[in-house]
């Protein structure tokens, strides 16, 4: 069977299992305006639309057809879920995130959610569309991505994090060989020489994982001018902090942290998972010299998902820690609302714009950069 074909096939498998399985939630499922269905037992069933929990009036006739809508999702996963397995992470054909949680891990009710995956390529208009940046704002992390400075993008659950790497891969050099690392395929390239590479969980016997790490390794091995790890979680971010200090520069990741420091302070203890013996304070200097730009995420109580920090890192030698420079940081105006503002700052990182020739495309941004 060609190619097509299979995916027509498996295309029709999910429709097909879909009606059959997941009708009392397809409505959901196919709104562009919902980012997320959660599922908490038969008559129970909310969304996430604009950074806001609603509850819906879905229900599924029974827990048993709830029960065999979850059993339709995790083979569409790839994986079983059991009274020995009662927790699944995975993803749907369509790029969905999903998680299952069965009782009694959970308190008597089956736990189900889906988190959307977007069809539709964000651009950086769409952050200026719903306020979550500036003209200024975007065009310094324009000029900062396509200089390849090494950023982090830090934030919590569901505050953009993803959203805003794809975004700021719209700016990447289309010519440029782009090696993607991810636990569950979210980040969206619109480039052609583009590898994507995914983690992979032990097999029923044991064998055949493929770690976030092993990828990693491997990656520098395929002769990259940027590496993108969607999500730095454990001993591998000692390898990111030695590439970005060996000449890999243009790397990009995400971590979970509420603030630019603390977006440091996680490197460091994850780093410190790997176990190589290296004191605190040389650790520190690394990823200080590693790391040029944090920007930070945040997710408002309206629910409006905004960049809340764009922070350069350096290092305090005699405090022996990270020392983090707010170039632009979110701030109340005088009409009330909140709006990221260059804080007067400056980044001394002018030598990498001339490097690759953008020092005449500075626009609003004049006088930010020394």
């Amino acid at each position: 069977m060609n190619k097509v074909s299979e995916t027509y096939n498996d295309d029709l498998i999910y429709e097909v299992g879909i009606n059959a399985f997941l009708s009392p939630i397809k409505d959901l499922l196919t709104d562009d305006s919902i980012s997320e269905v959660i599922v908490l037992g038969a008559d129970n069933i909310y969304v996430e639309r604009a950074g806001k929990l609603e509850q819906t009036t879905n229900s599924f006739p029974s827990e048993t057809a709830l029960l065999a809508a979850v059993n339709t999702i995790t083979q569409f996963c790839g994986k079983t879920i059991t009274d020995d397995t009662p927790i699944v992470d995975g993803h749907l054909p369509d790029g969905s995130r999903v998680c299952i949680v069965l009782p009694p891990v959970t308190s008597g009710k089956i736990s189900l959610n889906i988190r959307k995956f977007s069809q539709v390529a964000k651009t950086p208009d769409f952050l200026l569309k719903v306020g979550s940046a500036t003209e200024q704002a975007l065009e310094f992390m324009e000029l900062a991505t396509k200089a390849k400075l090494n950023i982090i993008v830090s934030g919590g659950t569901g505050s953009g994090k993803t959203t805003l790497l794809n975004i700021m891969s719209s700016w990447f050099d289309p010519s440029h060989r782009i090696i993607v690392i991810e636990d569950t395929r979210e980040i969206q390239l619109q480039q052609e020489h583009v590898v994507s590479m995914q983690a992979r969980a032990n097999d029923e016997f044991g064998h055949g994982e493929v770690t976030i790490r092993d990828m990693f390794v491997a990656s520098l091995r395929m002769r990259p001018d940027r590496i993108i790890v969607g999500e730095i979680r454990r001993a591998e971010a000692v390898d990111v902090i030695q590439a970005m200090n060996s000449g890999h520069g243009g790397t990009m990741a995400t971590v979970h942290a509420d603030s630019p420091f603390q977006a440091c302070s996680r490197l460091e203890v994850m780093a410190l998972m790997a176990e190589l013996g290296l004191p605190v304070e040389a650790l520190r200097r690394q990823i200080a010299e590693a790391l040029n730009l944090v920007v930070q995420t945040s997710r408002l109580y309206d629910g409006r998902r905004c960049i809340t920090h764009i922070s350069e890192v350096g290092f305090d030698h005699q405090a022996d820690t990270y020392l983090m420079k707010d170039i632009f940081r979110l701030e109340r105006s005088t009409a009330g609302n909140f709006d990221l503002v260059w804080t007067g700052q400056k980044l001394k990182m002018l030598d990498k714009l001339e490097l690759f020739g953008l020092q005449d495309a500075v626009k609003l941004t004049a006088g930010i950069w020394e």
